[in-house]
């Protein structure tokens, strides 16, 4: 059969996976939309650029149709075509392997001998710009192929397809998913080998704008007189439009575009450039491929698992050091994939995830440590003192509720009287529970005050126990302290009444009470149906305590002791032992004890002699020695009187 414990401990489990269920779910929903990939996009931003590869040496060198160029030259965009073949014969001089001029020639020039000047230079190694482009209407999507005219194709040109994709937040990352595409012609041209990406395969970047060797085109006109020897000298090269010097998001620029690095550059990126960055990642096979969704799930689930197991046993302040762990670990293991296996798996759902459990169970356990010091709070309000309650609320772990055995100090008070009093009041029942009430509440505070643990009242009796349900290791001691106070509780309450009696003419009601305490092994928790129950105390100690209570006044005392109480006691308190008994219910003998508040160390010797005799039968009802203890012991002055009273019978 399971412990409560172990129930618990059940039903945490089923809750946390029912938990991590759902997150997981949910998590995996969001992160499927489209909203959602941009959000893994930008993640991949700035991991892409952390520790990224360094630029390849044998990357093309851009020739850049620039603001200088425009200067040097003269003439306004667009330039000349034979213009553009004096530059394919300067480079082709200087050692260029292929060339590509990311500019479309797709309409014929106004001057004839231009086109003509331009495709005598033509060859197979020298690509030409073609452009792809859908169109969509409210009646079909259609692409468009723009490619050179067919005289440039006719001497040996390639075509590649300098169209590229962009992301929704209007960002390249992604290689461009055409066979012919620019990038992989021109490596083809080149000799290389360039690989296949897969779809939505996303481009490593080398850095800002300008991170590639450019040069001007007025400059590779004439390598000769503007540039070192070996510029061009086995590189392929990249013609193209950069008319700014690090265009910006909000100046714009002309065939100019956002990358990841611009989340930190803030600047835009040549199409020129551009190519040439897809050109090496697909050369040295640098490109990421995005992970599926299958994979991406089964990340979201592996957080959720792990977050589930986290907080398996509890949640507190430490569930934060294992929250940030294991996100900086869900971080290093996505750049770790990217960098290693250049693969990219987000690491923003899977860290949702994981915080989506771990802070849904902290919310959960804040929920129920509230709900569970409410309770304990309501359960226990009546029983202790308002600091006890808080310290309970605190720290429930002090508590086992269902019942524990534990040694306790129970304590008895009961009203001396008490029905002949109600027969006085029988006329004034308001008056009879007001005076009631006057006189449990010292008592009650008195119990409060010393830590005790109210049980129950019954009637004009009160029950209180001491070391439950929060230890006390001087709890003997505490029981034995609060029935003092209750003794000058009621001594105070007493001159209150005599004055009022006083006052209205009438007889003064003077309340006696009399209290049993015992200190034994019992059973304590909450007692009871399952719809309403008490937290109190059962056992043999419990009911030695009661008949303690009332056998005190037939020793003319107000307090009777057990055994261990009184040992307990004793370590502060002078105490007397009074007799030896059997109880109603016991039968067992039982000595009872009783304090001797002010009781000199003779006088506890001489009432010692006393009980040797009185136990072996040796005093008579005549006997000269009450005379004398009741002199030395004045707090047990009547409980002599009743020995001489029973003595003579």
């Amino acid at each position: 059969m399971k412990t409560s414990r172990q129930l618990r401990l059940s039903s945490r489990r089923a809750k946390l996976a029912v938990l991590a269920a759902l997150v997981a779910a949910l998590v995996s929903l969001v992160s499927l939309t489209g909203s959602w990939s941009l959000v893994d996009l930008r993640a991949y931003d700035y991991l892409s650029i952390l520790g990224r590869p360094p630029l390849p040496e044998d990357g093309p060198v851009i020739v850049a149709i620039d603001e200088p160029s425009m200067a040097e030259i003269g003439s306004q965009w667009p330039w000349p075509r034979a213009l553009h073949a004096r530059l394919i014969q300067a480079l082709r001089a200087a050692g260029a392997r292929a060339i590509a001029l990311d500019v479309i020639f797709a309409e014929p020039a106004a001057a004839p001998e231009n086109d003509q000047a331009l495709a005598e230079v033509l060859g197979s190694d020298v690509v030409l710009a073609g452009d792809e482009t859908l169109i969509r209407t409210p009646q079909a999507e259609q692409f468009v192929r723009t490619e050179p005219l067919p005289v440039f194709l006719e001497r040996g040109a390639k075509v590649g397809i300098a169209s590229v994709d962009l992301s929704g937040d209007g960002t390249l990352r992604q290689i461009p998913s055409y066979p012919d595409g620019l990038a992989v012609t021109l490596a083809t041209v080149a000799g290389a080998k360039p690989a296949h990406p897969p779809r939505r395969a996303l481009m490593q970047t080398f850095g800002p704008a300008r991170t590639y060797p450019t040069v001007s085109y007025y400059q590779a006109l004439d390598p000769e007189s503007f540039l070192p020897e070996e510029t061009f000298r086995g590189r392929v090269v990249i013609v193209g439009l950069s008319l700014q010097n690090a265009p910006t998001i909000s100046g714009g620029g002309i065939d100019a575009f956002a990358t990841s690095d611009t989340v930190f550059s803030r600047g835009l990126v040549a199409g020129a450039e551009i190519h040439a960055t897809i050109y090496d990642n697909l050369v040295h096979r640098l490109f990421v491929k995005r992970a599926g969704a299958a994979v991406a799930v089964t990340a979201i689930v592996l957080a959720s698992l792990a977050a589930a197991l986290a907080v398996l046993g509890s949640t507190s302040w430490k569930t934060l050091g294992y929250g940030a762990l294991a996100l900086i670990l869900i971080f290093l293991a996505s750049y770790g994939l990217m960098r290693l296996a250049h693969v990219f798996v987000s690491p923003l759902a899977p860290a949702l995830a994981f915080l989506g459990v771990a802070v849904g169970q902290a919310g959960l356990d804040y929920a129920e440590e509230r709900r569970r010091r409410r309770a304990i709070t309501r359960a226990f309000s009546q029983y202790l003192s308002p600091a006890l309650v808080e310290r309970l609320a605190r720290d429930p772990s002090q508590l086992k509720l269902g019942g524990e055995r534990r040694t306790l100090t129970v304590l008895f008070c009961d009203v001396r009287g008490f029905t002949t009093i109600s027969e006085d009041m029988k006329d004034d029942p308001e008056g009879l529970t007001t005076l009631i009430n006057r006189l449990l509440t010292p008592l009650s505070e008195a119990v409060l005050n010393r830590r005790g643990t109210i049980d129950k009242y019954i009637g004009d009796c009160l029950m209180a126990f001491w070391n439950a349900p929060l230890d006390d290791p001087d709890h003997a001691v505490h029981a034995v302290q609060a029935a003092r106070d209750m003794l000058t509780a009621l001594g105070d309450l007493n001159a209150e009444l005599e004055a009022e009696a006083k006052a209205a003419g009438r007889p003064p009601k003077t309340l006696r009470i009399g209290i049993g305490i015992n200190t034994g092994e019992c059973v304590v928790g909450n007692m009871g149906s399952a719809r309403r129950f008490d937290y109190s105390a059962l056992g043999d100690a419990v009911n030695l305590a009661s008949r303690l209570e009332g056998a005190s006044k037939d020793y003319g005392v107000p307090l009777l002791l057990g055994e261990r109480t009184a040992t307990f006691a004793a370590r502060k308190f002078a105490v007397a032992e009074l007799d030896r008994i059997t109880v109603k219910g016991r039968s067992a003998v039982s000595p009872v004890f009783t304090l001797a508040d002010g009781a000199s160390q003779p006088a506890l010797e001489r009432h010692r002699a006393y009980l040797a005799r009185k136990y072996s039968g040796e005093i008579a009802a005549d006997d000269g020695l009450f005379d004398e203890l009741k002199a030395a012991l004045p707090p047990l002055a009547r409980y002599y009187e009743r020995e001489r009273e029973r003595l003579s019978g």
